[in-house]
């Protein structure tokens, strides 16, 4: 742990100067408290660092939680052993390519499964409650339930220390989630300017507490998260199908589960005081509570427990963290690079993967060295078969 400015506490050992300015601007705000807390794998995004914690007191910064509202991981541990596993990954793979969508763009073109009725009408039922209309933001919200997307979501297949098998996955509340974020983080940027609130970067632009604008970004943001929890449910009933229908059994127990957001805001107590947390690329750690940490593609992924660290604001880091932006990793890295990395693991063999390569990320290791006090680790899962989006 290190104190960056009296208000700024970090875990990262891997920690550029843009991300550490970008940071400080944050923790400045008169509103944050008791401090701002970076995560190990901490590194400059939009408005507010990916792998920060931010409790605020009577406002919420909408780019604080990002526009990937609720994404987070999904993990569920089978009764299957890798000696269960036929020898043909790429069956699988594809299998599983087949029943979820994973590009940017991919939908659902039919919605037939009895659980997928049963949670868009869960979330119709929740939106009217909360006041708004999905259809509003996206007029195909309801096929973007049980999709992946691109970037660094993910479906995996991994083994544990005692070759059981995991299914892994990696996704969020898709483009509806998207568009309700853009939208107030828009409405926070307009009325600063109206208020002539001087900013450090527009993108910290916050709404305040008792006003609608609060209430009705608290009210959308709840939704979107209970969306992209859902949506990894829903994802996860199809790849257990898949990989029942692999190994020749009707049907898969769930011997263990877990669903963890790591783009989210939720009220809490710290320090005395209840405050608003928004963790952006972090996972909560509360005494005993369990998390996901994945790697990058091709590196190990951990199951945790928090520890409750109390500077750390009981929070976690929620990856390995980027080193390389996009563009630089593509300019740096090829496809021959990319497959060495990825060694014996299935994987949809594509250039368009580069820029996800292991080397374009810190090292998970130093990562989840960085974070002993925050979590203790139960299960270290290495992937093998991994399912991407371009």
């Amino acid at each position: 742990m290190e104190h960056l400015t009296p208000r700024l506490v970090s875990w990262a050992s891997i920690l550029d100067d843009e991300a550490r300015e970008q940071a400080a601007r944050t923790a400045r705000l008169p509103f944050v408290y008791p401090h701002v807390a970076l995560m190990p794998d901490a590194h400059l995004g939009k408005g507010a660092t990916v792998g920060s914690v931010i409790p605020t007191e009577g406002a919420l910064i909408p780019a604080a939680v990002g526009v990937d509202i609720g994404c987070g991981m999904m993990a569920v541990l089978t009764p299957l052993t890798a000696s269960d596993l036929p020898a043909d990954r790429t069956a699988v793979r594809e299998a599983i390519e087949a029943v979820v969508p994973v590009s940017a763009g991919g939908y659902n073109t039919a919605v037939t499964r009895e659980h997928t009725r049963e949670r868009l009408d869960e979330l119709g039922a929740l939106a009217e409650k909360a006041g708004f209309d999905p259809t509003s933001y996206a007029g195909r919200w309801e096929l973007q339930l049980g999709t992946l997307g691109s970037g660094n979501h993910f479906i995996e297949i991994s083994l544990d220390e005692q070759d059981r098998v995991w299914l892994f996955l990696h996704s969020g509340s898709r483009g509806v989630g998207n568009k309700i974020a853009q939208h107030h983080i828009a409405v926070a940027q307009k009325l600063c300017r109206q208020w002539w609130i001087e900013l450090e970067d527009p993108d910290l632009a916050y709404l305040v507490q008792g006003t609608d604008e609060f209430w009705a970004y608290v009210r959308e943001l709840r939704w979107a998260q209970e969306f992209a929890r859902l949506n990894r449910a829903e994802m996860m009933d199809r790849v257990q199908a898949c990989v029942a229908a692999w190994v020749g059994a009707d049907e898969l127990e769930r011997v263990d589960e877990i669903n963890c957001h790591h783009n989210y805001t939720a009220q809490e107590e710290h320090y005395g005081r209840k405050v608003w947390v928004s963790r952006k690329g972090a996972i909560a750690a509360h005494p005993g509570q369990r998390g996901l940490i994945p790697g990058s593609m091709g590196t190990a992924s951990y199951v945790v427990t928090g520890k409750g660290f109390v500077p750390s604001l009981a929070s976690s880091p929620h990856g390995a963290g980027r080193e390389y932006s996009r563009t630089k990793a593509r300019k740096t890295f090829t496809v021959d690079d990319l497959r060495a990395a990825m060694g014996d693991i299935e994987y949809r063999d594509s250039a368009a993967f580069v820029d996800e390569i292991p080397a374009a990320y810190k090292d998970i290791d130093r990562v989840m060295a960085d974070a002993d006090q925050l979590v203790e680790v139960q299960h270290t899962l290495r992937q093998i078969v991994n399912v991407k989006g371009d």
